[in-house]
């Protein structure tokens, strides 16, 4: 996965109601790359994990609506 790939799929989650819908619903990072991967994005389990302590609260409560815990802390679904 690159930067550019995780980058592209939270701006689509921001844009789009549907998968930011999905993602609440993500009990875990592989269900999140899941997600990704149906949409036609190329993003790893490592890589997601990873950037997660890269990416600033605010981008993280733009794309979840500021609800959740992160991506290892209590499901995913808040966090994207």
């Amino acid at each position: 996965m690159s930067e550019e790939q995780l980058n592209a799929f939270l701006e689509a989650v921001k844009s789009d109601a549907g998968l930011k819908e999905k993602m609440k619903a993500a009990s875990d990072p592989d269900a999140v790359v899941e997600i990704a991967k149906a949409a036609g994005y190329a993003i790893s389990v490592d890589e997601l994990k990873k950037s997660q302590a890269e990416i600033s609260d605010e981008e993280l409560e733009g794309v979840a609506g500021g609800t959740g815990t992160g991506v290892t802390g209590g499901g995913c679904g808040g966090v994207f």
